[in-house]
């Protein structure tokens, strides 16, 4: 089945690539696929050449415009010369019950084995997985680049878990920190080391050398602290010489491939959270060193108020683009429960920061072939239109109340949610909600902790009155307390920021906030 479908993509792209660029797109999505997604799931596609090339075919004919494709975390998932690759250790005869697994909960050694062992599969069969959808996304007119991850250290609580590496294991001298052990990033590699500079930019120089691709990200948010705790400061000039080293050996490649090869960097979604960490990412641009920054949350939650503008302004007199990067979890604050986006909350989000400027909306977490997208039953039809404000208008959208993950130490940790009600004291919230929407309805939503009824309070949208409509319950990303909504004048409606006030009558905590807008709507 799979080998008829490839078949038919490659008779498609043949008679669409033409130019090269099939698709008209002004904005557009980046699509980044993370190290193990593929290999963890690899009963829904298999691993013969055909169907690692019908994985790109799910890209095609939508608004993905680049395909960043990532080959490692701490380890690479190819028979690197420089790192270890994730096999290292792997008995391929033996299964799950190995020493490599063997700090693993029983349950959890399954996936570990899958994951090692189809890449150690894949390459012993002398398929390179990266090569081959390098190649295929050409072939539909998809921009093909590497990411690679910086500090990646998923699971550093367990230092025996097969994701670490030698260097890791054997130089404790080289983390962040070893005073304590608060979170993960305690345990990062500190790039004040120069071993540890050395040691990325060895697989920096093996990428360009193994892969033809048209533009390499340094994915600094995987997992965003690269310095000793006080140290950023001094990190900024590192970072922005290692950024300055590779965009050296980059210009040297582009000779020998014969075409532009573009630098990228994943930064925190606030200038000066990002300078804060050591990353200087305007200066970057300023410089001439990448041709894309893309700001981005950390994991926790999508960030729907990221500071376009202020990049825009950053960026002025550059070519370069702003990428705004979407994550796959939606809360308004940092204890609110985990959970993914809906459709229509990714609609809201995508649409407010491409009409604040974005270039892209970037897509991390959004993996296809199921995954963590199970949810958005067709996959495809989200693809094709989340990349853009024209196709994106129309339809409904949510836009909701969120934080920023990322800080630098110290830095204050802001966020608009939970709220305190107190009786007869105005609350305000200020919610981006892109363009204007031209004809339907909009609503304020409020959930409410602490069994308080909505229904008397007094709610306005940029001063007009709304009025009470009633309980809701969306089936998709909400809280498990009741949401109270309340219908919007629509000459109330402003473009960009709305704010909304809310007068309590009773006692609670308002821990959810959102503007939702359906066009159809009367």
């Amino acid at each position: 089945m799979m080998a008829s479908h490839a078949a038919v993509a490659d008779q498609e792209a043949a008679a669409k690539v033409g130019s090269g660029k099939p698709f008209a797109r002004d904005h557009g999505l980046c699509v980044n696929e993370d190290n193990s997604h593929f290999f963890f799931d690899f009963e829904k596609h298999g691993f013969e050449p055909e169907a690692i090339d019908a994985w790109v075919d799910q890209y095609a004919h939508t608004q993905v415009r680049e395909l960043m494709l990532c080959p490692n975390g701490m380890r690479t998932n190819f028979s690197s010369k420089v790192w270890n690759p994730i096999w290292k250790g792997l008995d391929p005869q033996a299964g799950p019950d190995q020493p490599l697994f063997a700090s693993l909960k029983p349950e959890q050694r399954p996936g570990g084995w899958q994951f090692a062992h189809n890449a150690w599969k894949v390459d012993h069969d002398g398929i390179d997985v990266y090569k081959r959808w390098i190649n295929r996304s050409r072939k539909w007119g998809i921009s093909p680049w590497i990411s690679m991850r910086m500090n990646d250290i998923h699971c550093v609580d367990d230092e025996h878990h097969y994701f670490h590496s030698d260097l890791w294991r054997q130089n404790p001298q080289f983390r962040r920190v070893n005073y304590r052990f608060s979170g993960w990033t305690d345990r990062a590699l500190d790039y004040g080391h120069p071993e540890v500079r050395e040691h990325a930019m060895a697989l920096v120089r093996e990428l360009a050398e193994r892969y033809d691709f048209d533009g390499l990200e340094l994915d600094w948010m995987r997992f965003g602290f690269h310095f000793r705790p006080g140290h950023e400061a001094e990190g900024v000039g590192l970072l922005t010489e290692f950024t300055a080293e590779v965009r050296d050996l980059l210009n040297g490649w582009q000779k020998k491939r014969g075409h532009r090869i573009r630098l990228s960097a994943r930064v925190p979604s606030r200038p000066q959270t990002a300078v804060g960490l050591g990353m200087d990412a305007s200066t970057w641009a300023q410089r001439g060193l990448v041709d894309m920054i893309v700001i981005t949350p950390f994991w926790a939650s999508i960030e729907t108020d990221m500071p376009v503008e202020l990049w825009k302004d950053l960026l002025r007199g550059t070519n370069v683009k702003l990428a705004a990067g979407l994550e796959v979890l939606a809360r308004p604050y940092h204890d609110f429960k985990i959970q993914t986006n809906s459709h229509e909350t990714v609609r809201g989000a995508a649409a407010t920061l491409l009409d604040r400027g974005a270039d892209r909306i970037y897509l991390f977490n959004y993996m296809g072939y199921g995954g963590v997208m199970q949810g958005f039953e067709d996959y495809a039809g989200f693809l094709r239109e989340a990349g853009s404000v024209e196709t994106l208008a129309g339809k409904p959208r949510r836009h909701i109340t969120t934080y920023a993950d990322t800080w630098a130490p110290g830095e204050p940790h802001l966020q608009q949610l939970p709220a305190t009600c107190v009786p007869k004291e105005w609350n305000a919230f200020r919610v981006p909600t892109g363009p204007k929407p031209a004809s339907g309805a909009a609503v304020a939503r409020l959930g409410i902790q602490g069994g308080a009824d909505a229904k008397g309070w007094e709610v306005r949208v940029n001063g007009d009155l709304c009025n009470f409509s009633g309980m809701v319950k969306p089936e998709d990303c909400r809280p498990d307390d009741p949401m109270f909504e309340f219908r919007i004048p629509a000459s109330a409606m402003n473009r960009g920021y709305n704010l909304i006030e809310v007068l309590p009558q009773a006692e609670g905590k308002i821990v959810w906030v959102e503007v939702a807008i359906d066009p159809a709507s009367t």
